[in-house]
């Protein structure tokens, strides 16, 4: 007998970061999605959603864009895939190109890879190498910010800061020093009363983040390869946002002290923020940039790792005892530059052009922020934050004295929960909703996401189980 789609999952397949118990659990039926329209998900029974979500942070411009579906129709029907290790093809050289000139890499190159873990990967062991092979084999320590989430493989767990998802493979992972994540509205270092507005806005201190950066430079500087940021936005650390100048002011110091600067654009890049890349909004140019979840669109899988040019010289030629091929970067995938995601990614990078959508993204965001002061009159509403298309809004137990819902209580979720059966898709984190809208939403679709998360909120409070 032929099981449905919803049952087959249940008995075949795992699903990514996801309990097993609840979705095991008798009565549990999960939405199964059928189609994608613009800002629109529909199941297979024909409930319409709006995707508040943009799909984990990947769709940009909607589900099934005429011009990202037909550029992926029109290159499968050429070639759909062949090995990129000594082999080229037109579409990951058109992309290459345009990467580099869109992204003020023009001096660099574009190391290909499968997603954002992977992309992160990349950086870590270019940087990791390139001091190794060039004089400097000292040069092996990592810094990141508190908080930070680089990914789910093993040189990006490293960097994390997230014990629920990365405490159990402590033994596998390096070492890695940390210094305090620039969050305004958690920061210590912060002495304002809260105010129900931006915590950024109202924000009194010393900007002691900084000198943190500065410290611990000072301390191992001297043998740190890289240091790692997520610019402006912190994703999986609850979208934590950083006062605007902190980034302008921690690249030089990273640079007097020899370091690369890695920047983890795979939630920022491609306008999330405002700008192609989050860290354009303060003239920071990094050494090494990776890309992945808005690469393709939201069609395809697929990453991406800037380099410099200076870093890209250190793999050639003979030096420092080492011949042109034991310089060589022996790292890749057998899927790297697939023809496919490439055409999807010049697809998207057209459309950027084609339909101005950064023109969108800042007037949309001014909707989004708008719509979002609805929330200030709940009162476990702590803090309202927002950068482009991405909204956050944190809720606690007192606004006065910003304690916190312990992550186990799963606030979010459990209003997401709320929000779906209301035709909202969205996922949040421990106490903080998120909302992410593709570029395509129109402010009509952007003011009612934000509307029935609030409606969400406000019926979870409500509620027996919430106290």
């Amino acid at each position: 007998m032929d099981l449905d789609a919803a049952s087959q999952d249940r008995r075949h397949v795992w699903h990514p970061f996801t309990p097993l118990d609840e979705w095991e659990a008798e009565g549990f039926h999960p939405v199964v999605i059928a189609e994608g329209r613009g800002a629109v998900l529909i199941d297979e029974a024909g409930t319409e959603y709006l995707d508040g979500n943009s799909s984990i942070w990947t769709n940009l411009h909607g589900h099934s864009h005429p011009k990202l579906v037909a550029a992926v129709q029109a290159q499968a029907a050429k070639l759909a895939h062949a090995s990129y290790l000594g082999l080229a093809h037109a579409p990951g050289a058109a992309l290459g190109a345009a990467l580099c000139r869109h992204f003020d890499f023009e001096d660099g190159r574009v190391f290909y890879s499968d997603d954002g873990s992977t992309a992160i990967e990349a950086a870590l062991k270019i940087a990791f190498q390139y001091f190794r092979q060039n004089g400097a084999p000292e040069r092996t320590r990592f810094i990141g910010l508190g908080g930070g989430y680089h990914g789910d493989t093993v040189g990006a767990m490293s960097l994390g800061q997230s014990a629920s998802f990365h405490e159990t493979f402590g033994p596998l992972l390096f070492a890695r020093e940390t210094v305090p994540s620039p969050a305004c509205y958690r920061c210590p270092f912060n002495r304002a009363e809260p105010e129900k507005q931006d915590a950024r806005l109202y924000a009194k201190c010393r900007r002691e983040c900084i000198a943190a950066v500065g410290r611990k430079l000072d301390e191992v500087g001297a043998e740190t390869a890289a240091f790692v940021i997520e610019p402006l936005v912190q994703g999986a650390a609850g979208m934590t946002m950083h006062p605007h100048g902190y980034l302008e002011q921690v690249a030089p110091l990273v640079r007097a002290a020899g370091a690369k600067l890695i920047a983890d654009e795979v939630l920022t890049g491609f306008g999330r923020t405002g700008t192609m890349l989050a860290c354009e909004s303060e003239w920071v140019r990094p050494d090494l940039v990776a890309l992945a979840k808005g690469l393709t669109g939201g069609m395809l899988p697929m990453g991406a790792t800037l380099v410099r040019e200076e870093i890209v010289d250190g793999f050639r030629g003979e030096a420092f005892g080492r011949t042109g091929f034991e310089r060589t970067f022996f790292h890749g995938h057998s899927y790297t530059g697939n023809p496919l995601g490439c055409a999807a990614a010049l697809a998207n990078l057209a459309i950027f052009d084609e339909e101005k959508t950064l023109e969108k993204i800042a007037a949309d965001g001014a909707v989004l922020e708008s719509a979002s002061a609805a929330f200030w009159d709940l009162p476990q509403t702590g803090d309202v934050r927002r950068e482009g298309m991405i909204l956050a809004v944190e809720l606690v137990r007192n606004r006065a004295t910003r304690e916190p819902f312990a992550p186990g209580e799963r606030i979010a979720h459990r209003i997401g929960e709320i929000a779906r059966r209301k035709g909202l898709l969205t996922r949040g984190l421990g106490g903080t909703l998120f909302l992410l809208p593709p570029y395509c939403s129109s402010p009509r679709e952007i003011v009612r996401m934000v509307t029935l998360l609030r409606e969400a909120t406000e019926e979870f409070f409500q509620t027996d189980d919430a106290k």
